[in-house]
Formats: C-alpha cells, sequence, structure tokens
C-alpha cells in the first residue's frame, strides 16, 4: 500500500496557527487531514497561492466543520 510522505511543518504555517489561537484544533485533526493540508501548502507555486491556502486553512479550523471546503462533523463546532 502505497503512503503519502510525511509533510514537516513549515514555520511560517506553525506561526500562522498560533497567531490565530487555532494550533489546537489543528493537533485535534487526524494525521491525515493536517498531512494533507501541509503537502498541499507546499505545492503552491507562488507566493501569493500559498498565503491564500494557509489562509483557507485557518479559516476552516477557526470555523470547524469543514476540512478541504467539505462537510467534516467531526470538527463541528457548536
Amino acid at each position: 500500500m502505497a503512503r503519502r510522505p510525511v509533510q514537516p511543518m513549515p514555520k511560517a504555517v506553525l506561526e500562522a496557527l498560533e497567531a490565530r489561537g487555532v494550533r489546537e484544533d489543528y493537533e485535534a485533526r487526524p494525521f491525515y487531514q493536517r498531512n494533507d493540508y501541509l503537502a498541499w501548502i507546499a505545492r503552491a507555486k507562488l507566493p501569493e497561492t500559498r498565503e491564500r491556502r494557509i489562509a483557507q486553512l485557518l479559516d476552516e479550523l477557526e470555523r470547524g466543520g469543514v476540512y478541504m471546503k467539505m462537510a467534516h462533523a467531526p470538527s463541528r463546532k457548536d
């Protein structure tokens, strides 16, 4: 079975998570989601795209109930 490579946590993403107060929400997500978010951010070719993807990650964590623009009931915040 093929496994996706484990993505390192970029300093900029870690700082953004902490600044926005959503690091705990990030850590509560399943490993595959955390890894997918980091891989998706790392694949951005332009700095603007990277920043937009980081912003989406932060927004989704803050709102809860969503993962990559899809409903994710386990992370829903009431």
